[in-house]
């Protein structure tokens, strides 16, 4: 709890500190010159629609999954209760719509918006239009798609773009180094070196952005090629500033720093490692519903383009992929505070798929979903994991009071995750054991998974015990607080079968089955919800195994890849 609070006061004192710099005392600061072109508008990588287009031309805005109607009325002057629909306004991501429709009534309309947001909130500052992490985005939005909003431009919006841009950079540089701990300060100096690449500057104004910009790629881009914050989707929207970025550098014939060319060349193998046969990523740490095409389009960069590591240590995760099946596993501790706003309870949780199939899978987000799912979707009990007493192995902090200052950061989870690998003869395994049940419950969890050879048989074995490393007994100081449940979650698009010989069998047409045993312990089947939906939220089941650590200390379960016939589903 005392780094809870530290963490309260420090982002308390850094909301101050933001409100006095844009205060009429300090507001002259982010005055000067303004550059007289834009020399090079940087490639946008994600992907876009001019459908998306032609509906914000009617005052329809699609943003952050919510459809906001604005009969007439300038976006920027609407209240609208989403607030990542008001953050995704303010970031002009959408510019690229307009690009990718190519009329002069879309270039019209982006001027126009524009227009709107400089006359509105361009020189007010303050509010969530000015946020650091919204103004980086808007930075590097403006940049890429300079050349539809200048299309047909005349002189005086010419310059009040320029100018406003120019103040926009000051403001950022002046905010960046007291922004919160991770990816929104990454991008940060990723759009401060846009800015020095793009406008007219001085070589010290690019030396020093390639330098702060080194310096947090350093620090946030872990030696496997993870993020510091745990998440599969932060190495993705990093990579969509990074890639373009690596690519302005070589179009200004400027030299990209090495901490650049490194992180990129790390991250590329690292995203590809938590992708599953059909390209999606598995749903760990704030992970929901995968954009195909949009990682299509990062791994089009990928030179190596070869097998996928097995072992990511630095991020925490293993992998075992052999057959055409692919096992994906949390291994690792919680993020430090500062970046688990993302972060999920699910250490030693596992997906598993074969081909384009999904089998057993954790539960993820749902993005733009309601509020009040997130915590549901980042409980252990929604993930293939190992629960005690139906509890979570990390906390979470939901306090209405300090939510609006730091959001709901995990406060306190497993300290202790070792994981080694038992790879040998032409099998995959790992085992790995948490402690965050200990100090509650005084249980160790380890967990151990192999993979065969072909791929046709995973076994898997969960151990309960004490500290010490002896199995759990009523003895313990801990009496009656063992109730163990082991779950996995089945995929929604994944059948749950009985077989002639009464064995659980997952199965999905023109795919692989397999059939769950486990000999110790009767399996039940419970009702799930997938929050990872690309419509949102899906009803699901899990297989459950529920005992007590003292009566069964360890639990062997095992997949094994069977034939799909004469199956009847089981209710």
């Amino acid at each position: 709890m005392t780094r809870l609070w530290a963490l309260v006061a420090r982002e308390f004192w850094r909301k101050t500190r933001r409100r006095m710099r844009v205060g009429p005392v300090f507001r002259w600061r982010y005055a000067g010159r303004t550059p007289e072109r834009v020399l090079i508008a940087p490639p946008d990588l994600r992907l876009a629609d001019p459908q998306i287009a032609s509906e914000i031309y009617y005052g329809r805005y699609p943003l952050a999954g919510h459809l906001v109607e604005t009969g007439g009325q300038s976006p920027f002057q609407m209240e609208v209760a989403s607030r990542g629909w008001e953050k995704s306004l303010h970031g002009f991501r959408w510019l690229r719509h307009m690009r990718a429709a190519g009329t002069e009534l879309a270039a019209a309309n982006a001027r126009a918006l524009v227009t709107d947001w400089i006359a509105i909130h361009g020189s007010r500052m303050g509010g969530p239009a000015w946020e650091p992490g919204t103004t980086a985005k808007r930075i590097i939005a403006w940049l890429q798609h300079s050349s539809v909003v200048l299309q047909g431009a005349e002189f005086p919006f010419y310059r009040a773009f320029l100018k406003s841009l120019a103040m926009q950079i000051r403001y950022l540089r002046s905010a960046a180094p007291g922004m919160p701990d991770g990816k929104e300060r990454l991008r940060a100096r990723v759009a401060l070196a846009f800015a020095a690449l793009s406008l007219p500057a001085p070589a010290s104004a690019l030396r020093a952005a390639t330098r702060h910009l080194a310096e947090e790629l350093d620090r946030q881009i872990l030696p496997d090629g993870g993020h510091i914050s745990r998440s599969p989707l932060a190495v993705l929207e990093i990579l969509a500033d990074l890639l373009p970025l690596r690519q302005t550098y070589a179009n200004q014939a400027e030299q990209p720093p090495a901490a650049l060319i490194g992180a990129i060349d790390r991250m590329l193998p690292a995203l590809r490692f938590f992708r599953h046969s059909d390209g999606s990523l598995a749903r760990f740490n704030g992970m929901g519903a995968t954009i195909h095409d949009r990682i299509a389009a990062i791994l089009r960069h990928d030179d190596t383009d070869g097998q996928p590591l097995l072992h990511a240590p630095h991020s925490g995760y293993e992998r075992l992929a052999a057959g055409g099946v692919t096992v994906i596993a949390d291994t690792g501790p919680p993020p430090p505070t500062e970046v688990s706003e993302a972060a999920h309870a699910g250490c030693l949780s596992f997906e598993l798929s074969s081909g384009r199939q999904h089998y057993i899978v954790n539960a993820g987000v749902d993005t733009y979903g309601a509020t009040e799912f997130r915590p549901l979707a980042r409980a252990t009990a929604a993930h293939s994991t190992a629960t005690v007493e139906d509890t979570s192995s990390a906390r979470f902090s939901h306090s209405s009071r300090i939510r609006d200052l730091i959001g709901t950061p995990l406060i306190a989870g497993p300290e202790h995750v070792v994981s080694q690998r038992l790879d040998a003869g032409g099998r995959q395994g790992f085992v790995a054991s948490h402690d965050g049940y200990v100090r509650r419950f005084g249980i160790l969890h380890e967990r151990e998974l192999t993979l065969s050879a072909d791929g046709d048989q995973l076994v898997g074995h969960d151990r309960f015990l004490r500290p010490d490393g002896r199995p759990v007994r009523d003895d313990s100081g801990h009496r009656g607080h063992d109730a163990i449940a082991v779950r996995f979650h089945i995929h929604p698009d994944t059948s749950l079968f009985r077989d002639g010989q009464d064995r659980l069998v997952l199965a999905a047409e023109g795919a692989d089955a397999f059939a769950f045993a486990c000999e110790d312990v009767e399996p039940e089947i419970e009702e799930s919800i997938f929050f990872a939906g690309l419509g949102g939220p899906r009803r699901s089941r899990q297989i459950v195994l529920a005992f007590r650590a003292s009566e069964l200390p360890e639990v062997r379960w095992r997949f094994d890849r069977v034939a799909f016939a004469g199956l009847r589903e089981r209710g």
